[in-house]
């Protein structure tokens, strides 16, 4: 296996690559901008003396020439850098989302799973805006100065030393904004976390009258980003005032300077004006530059975010096939189940074995585990100790969407997403057949209700299949769930919406998953889904309290409630 490929650094290598293209346009600029020096010098010196109209008209025509193709470069510049920013994002796009779709399974604030998408459009932003030009523009400030010298040197230090003056006064800036930054970032959090809740959450929020109570709580974190976001403001504004100072002196002073070195002798008039117009040109990247200061710090800590947060999705694919399609068995060892972000089981020892054409069903009260269990099973959530095997093959064996093929999975919040109802059935692959996606719905027992739908199968239905009621979201659910034939299809309440058809079909789906060769988990407490499984599961405070076919369970779960010690407890549940 070949060595991990950072992404984003190659990008950035491929972008930085495309910019000397944009490095020979900026040189090109900055000589052009020297035209408006010359033509006043020329004016001043030698047309104004002589009173040579036609000098005069010929000299503004080349001018004019000069400012028209500075434009157009210009404007190509801008161009370049926009199909430059874009490239960059279009190189990351596909280990960003693969990064988006994991980090909730990570663990961490919720605020924090957006954060990859934000450091991109960031970085793209800085990237097509005007920061890039004026660094690109500040390796040309030396030969502006150079001029300023070779027209006396009184002019050369007096452009310097405004240089270094506002470089300080934005250092300064930048060095007393830095805790109101940190401190605004911290309430931005927060207030993340709250708005993403009072979406999620926005039907609780409006039926238990909550919604003032938490506008309260939301007004009050959106007071403190509003004060760290005003002092940060007042700052630049009183010290980008001063900076407007500074410069207007300075370009005053430059004219006075010229004057007196003219009155002097010491100079002509055209140099008197063209020092001016030069010192625009010393001081205009600069300013330009060190007022997107802070975008380039925004997006240097993106970047480095950036790549920690792509970096697991680097990895370049096998070019092997991946394993087998299994058929033989489910084998569960030892296994302990974490939930994102930590380290304590959840369930632990947990051990059994299930044959291709058999179910089992996983009872237990709230809280015993049972989701976990099967999020564990199926490879959403971390596995902290022992391993889970399709026919032998461990499930992180298979590399990346390759073990979705194998899995079948309905969780308790079905979670349908933004599109027709084939292309949720068919899990939004482009290359799914008609025949495969009716083929899952009529298994679900969903089939008439997708035709009574207003365009059927494709009928659009909303973001989180909001157009759908409970009942048909879980339909629809289970129809992606056997989509495709998959071995190991697991059920997490499966029947929490259904009505007494619904629970009809979900019983005839679960007897052809196992016709067909599936292994079937189901979890759920009403008897009519038990009643198409082989064995029970009982978990009790993340372990097994049994398992074995109904007799067995049932005479375990009796013997339990008599107050004698379940036959076989204490032994291993691996058969």
């Amino acid at each position: 296996m070949r060595a991990r490929r950072d992404t984003v650094a190659t990008a950035l290598a491929s972008s930085m690559r495309r910019m000397f293209r944009v490095i020979l346009f900026s040189g090109l600029i900055n000589l052009l901008t020297l035209s408006g020096s010359i033509y006043m010098l020329t004016v001043y010196d030698r047309v104004i003396p002589s009173r040579d109209v036609g000098t005069l008209l010929g000299l503004s025509l080349i001018v004019l020439l000069a400012y028209v193709l500075q434009g157009f470069l210009d404007a190509l510049r801008t161009r370049m850098l926009g199909r430059i920013a874009a490239q960059f994002d279009l190189e990351l796009q596909s280990s960003l989302f693969r990064s988006l779709a994991a980090l909730p399974l990570a663990g961490g604030p919720s605020a924090q799973f957006q954060q990859p998408l934000r450091d991109l459009d960031q970085i793209r932003g800085f990237l097509a805006g005007a920061g890039p030009t004026a660094f690109l523009d500040m390796p040309w400030t030396p030969i502006f100065l150079i001029v300023l010298f070779l027209f006396h040197p009184l002019l050369g230090f007096t452009a310097l030393f405004g240089a270094l003056s506002i470089v300080l006064m934005t250092l300064l800036a930048e060095r007393l904004s830095g805790a109101h930054a940190l401190e605004s970032a911290k309430w931005l959090g927060q207030r993340s976390v709250l708005a993403d809740a009072a979406r999620t959450n926005a039907e609780v929020i409006r039926a238990l009258g909550m919604t003032s109570r938490l506008g309260g709580r939301w007004c009050d974190l959106n007071e403190a980003v509003l004060a760290e976001t005003i002092k940060s403001t007042d700052l630049h504004a009183a010290l980008g005032a001063a900076g407007r100072v500074v410069r207007y002196t300075l370009q005053s002073t430059m004219l006075g300077l010229g004057a007196l070195l003219v009155v002097n002798d010491l100079a002509s008039g055209g140099i008197m004006v063209a020092s001016s117009i030069v010192m625009g040109r010393v001081l205009a990247p600069i300013e330009v530059a060190l007022s997107s200061w802070r975008q380039l710090n925004a997006a240097r800590a993106g970047l480095a975010r950036l790549r920690v947060a792509l970096a697991p999705f680097d990895a370049p694919k096998r070019a092997t096939s991946g394993p087998a399609r299994p058929t033989r068995s489910l084998t569960v060892r030892d296994l302990s189940v974490a939930a994102p972000g930590s380290d304590r089981p959840i369930v632990s020892g947990i051990s059994f074995q299930l044959h291709a054409g058999t179910g089992l069903a996983l009872i237990g009260p709230s809280g015993s585990g049972k989701s976990t269990l099967v999020r564990g099973l199926t490879g959403a959530w971390p596995l902290v100790n022992g391993e889970v095997r399709l026919d032998g093959t461990r499930l992180g064996d298979w590399e990346g969407d390759g073990l979705g093929r194998h899995i079948g999975y309905l969780p308790q919040n079905v979670g349908l997403f933004e599109g027709t109802v084939a292309e949720n059935i068919g899990r939004f692959d482009p290359d799914a057949q008609p025949s495969d996606v009716m083929d899952a719905a009529q298994i679900a027992g969903a089939e008439g209700l997708i035709r009574e739908l207003e365009a059927g199968y494709h009928t659009r239905i909303g973001p989180d299949g909001t157009t759908l009621s409970a009942g048909q979201r879980q339909r629809i659910g289970l129809a992606r769930a056997v989509y495709g034939n998959p071995f190991l299809v697991v059920l997490d309440e499966p029947n929490a919406n259904l009505d007494a058809d619904g629970e009809m079909a979900l019983t005839q789906a679960i007897l052809a998953l196992k016709q067909r060769g599936s292994v079937v988990i189901v979890v759920s407490h009403r008897r009519n889904a038990l009643d198409a499984l082989d064995s029970i599961m009982v978990l009790m405070a993340g372990h097994v309290l049994t398992i074995g076919n109904r007799e067995q369970v049932a005479a375990t779960l009796s013997q339990m409630s008599s107050g004698r010690p379940p036959a076989g407890r204490g032994r291993s549940a691996f058969n």
